[in-house]
């Protein structure tokens, strides 16, 4: 392969921070476009056939489809008519694979997804078969050469950032802790998001903490015996899509409940009606969350953390001169999502609290990493005895914190997530007050509304979750 295409994510961002600096200080036009692929054709020292490449990348990372031509058209009359991006998320970029000259079953993209079943030996290059993806992102990742990408949502948020009528509020995961430096605190980053015109931001681990209750009902409710079990995390439409689409029969033992990312835009949307809210994660899966049939009117815009890390350069907020401006949601509970193990460990503690003395304990198993979940459902669909009732499956390995889009390791970034946990006043759910204020918001009073309130059940719940179909 030749240099040109080689560490094309780099290539990648490169295109998106130049997007944004255009973008951030007046409207984008088609000269801006043109000029920013000649830019990076004569700095990289592509071809000039390989124009169509290079403007199919500008595309996607302005939130658009890929097409082929030569020549930018409508694609920015098209963006301001329809700012909220459309599936699908992961998309094939024609004109590399051709060049390439590796063996489609020898390539990086293809070993990344060998355990979802995404791609087939059909062509040259890969196949992107939208009922068998799972939308989790590493083939991005592994392709180098640019061949593969997801869709970048920022640039159409960009209005509605500089605009005062609609307020914009972020919620941000869990996992976000150490993404932007070790000595970065979540409260300078409140105030970086404030001053590029989001009206505040919120920790999704907050409804974290709600759903953990829920879930506990839940398990107290349906785990009666021995033989029966509970699939989590709630969290993950990586393990969600799994289960639904490649084991059916044991979907119906998946809890019904809605991702944090989807209760957090629900909710703030039954506070704020006219709100639009964006979703900040380290996940390329949440994007095709946010726009699932059932779910799509929760989450307008999701980032990743790798993009908002290029935002933040590109229009020149340096986070570490920002002042603090903190606030405590979530419970240390809540906050571990962000790892593997943190889901079982939450709802262990109000299980305790809401049930103590079960004669049936919670007994969990934590897999993480698309083929150990596989393989703990293949033990389950056998019938085999796994030691567990409780099953919390996460598909990317350490957890959330090891997604695709993440700017630090796993394990450092396990440690902060643990670190920030442990900065919390609040330690459990049930000792999360501003839970409490929430449900006075909705009209309620007390924790057991969380289980019981049709309203409030059904904010928190999927459409039609227990039905394989």
């Amino acid at each position: 392969m030749e240099d040109r295409f080689n560490n094309f994510q780099n290539k990648r961002l490169e295109i998106f921070k130049e997007l944004i600096k255009r973008k951030w200080e007046k409207p984008l036009t088609n000269e801006d476009l043109e000029k920013i692929a000649r830019q990076i054709i004569d700095k990289y020292g592509f071809k000039k056939d390989e124009i169509t490449f290079i403007k199919d990348h500008i595309r996607v990372a302005m939130g658009l489809n890929p097409n082929k031509n030569k020549s930018f058209t409508d694609e920015l009359g098209y963006l301001k008519k329809h700012p909220q991006i459309e599936s699908p998320i992961l998309t094939k970029i024609d004109g590399v694979c051709e060049e390439c000259g590796v063996k489609f079953e020898d390539c990086d993209c293809y070993d990344a997804c060998k355990y979802e079943a995404q791609m087939y030996i059909r062509s040259t290059g890969p196949i992107i078969v939208e009922d068998k993806c799972l939308s989790c992102g590493r083939c991005t990742v592994q392709c180098t050469f640019g061949a593969l990408a997801d869709k970048i949502e920022f640039i159409p948020l960009i209005d509605f950032l500089k605009q005062d009528k609609v307020p914009v509020y972020a919620a941000v995961a869990p996992a976000i802790a150490g993404q932007f430096g070790d000595d970065i605190s979540m409260g300078q980053l409140r105030t970086a998001l404030k001053l590029m015109g989001f009206e505040d931001i919120v920790e999704v681990a907050l409804f974290a903490d709600i759903l953990t209750i829920k879930e506990a009902y839940e398990f107290n409710n349906l785990v009666t015996t021995k033989d029966d079990f509970f699939l989590t995390s709630c969290c993950c439409p990586v393990w969600i899509n799994l289960v639904k689409r490649n084991y059916p029969e044991l979907f119906t033992h998946m809890s019904p409940s809605v991702s944090p990312m989807v209760a957090s835009g629900r909710f703030l949307k039954k506070l704020y009606p006219e709100a639009k809210v964006v979703f900040i994660g380290p996940c390329t899966a949440k994007k095709a969350e946010a726009k699932d049939k059932h779910l799509k009117d929760a989450i307008d815009f999701v980032l990743t953390f790798r993009e908002l890390k290029e935002i933040f350069e590109a229009i020149e907020i340096d986070l570490k001169d920002l002042p603090e401006d903190e606030k405590d949601h979530a419970s240390f509970a809540g906050r571990v999502y962000a790892r593997t193990g943190g889901v079982s460990l939450s709802v262990k503690t109000v299980v305790n609290r809401i049930a103590p003395g079960r004669l049936i304990s919670l007994k969990a198993k934590k897999v993480h990493g698309v083929k150990a979940c596989k393989a703990v459902l293949n033990e389950l669909k056998s019938g085999k005895d796994i030691g567990a009732n409780f099953i919390e499956g996460m598909g990317c390995e350490g957890g959330c914190v090891g997604g695709p889009k993440t700017n630090i390791e796993v394990d450092k970034a396990t440690q902060f997530v643990n670190e920030y946990g442990e900065e919390s006043l609040i330690m459990t759910p049930m000792d999360n007050m501003n839970i409490i204020k929430i449900l006075k918001e909705s009209g309620l009073n007390d924790f057991d509304d969380i289980y019981e309130n049709e309203e409030i059940v059904e904010m928190l719940t999927r459409e039609k979750i227990l039905s394989p179909s």
